[in-house]
């Protein structure tokens, strides 16, 4: 896919997640989530080769200092990525995010190791991550799955989840009441934090 046709692409997804989205041009120039994802594509293309990491890693921070996202430009992220807000959102180096995945501000794909190996989580295609949300570790959440809003998560979820609560646990959604694929806010609730 070329240049313009991945931008576009991006911008579609953009008012497709978001309905304050008003028009290309003003997600072109205003979106801080757009800018983090097209520096971090640049960023992951240098990254592969070695004697450019340093750069990348440069201009990488800069897009953090730029945006308030800080994406490390060794993660691996699918077509349709959506930030939105962005402020605080943390990818670590070794994550892995499938196509048509939404974030929210704050969000951290963060790390429980020091040892150099796998050590981020790997999200399905079509997750979305509730503000606030911190998935740690290598773990691995499912395809149409959707992640609370300030859910720890710190264990593997199966596809099609409801993920929330300090632990988070998940629970499966209903197909035939859930048509649609954005999460309902009343699914954020954890009826055990209100007790």
């Amino acid at each position: 896919m070329g240049f313009i046709a991945r931008l576009r692409e991006d911008l579609e997804a953009a008012r497709s997640h978001d309905p304050a989205a008003r028009g290309h041009v003003e997600n072109f120039l205003a979106y801080s989530g757009l800018h983090a994802i097209w520096v971090h594509r640049l960023t992951h293309r240098m990254w592969a080769n070695p004697k450019l990491r340093l750069p990348a890693r440069l201009l990488s921070q800069a897009a953090r200092f730029l945006t308030g996202i800080e994406i490390h430009p060794g993660a691996t992220i699918g077509r349709r990525f959506f930030i939105d807000h962005g402020m605080g959102v943390v990818i670590g180096e070794t994550a892995e995010i499938g196509e048509d995945v939404m974030i929210y501000h704050g969000v951290t794909l963060g790390g429980r190791s020091l040892a150099k190996v796998k050590r981020h989580p790997t999200i399905g295609d079509r997750v979305v991550i509730g503000a606030g949300a911190k998935v740690l570790g290598p773990v691995v959440i499912g395809a149409d799955s959707a992640i609370g809003a300030n859910a720890v998560v710190v264990k593997d979820a199966p596809p099609e989840s409801i993920i929330t609560g300090i632990p988070a646990t998940f629970r499966h959604r209903d197909p035939q009441k859930e048509t649609k694929p954005a999460v309902d806010p009343a699914e954020y609730i954890d009826p055990a934090m209100w007790i």
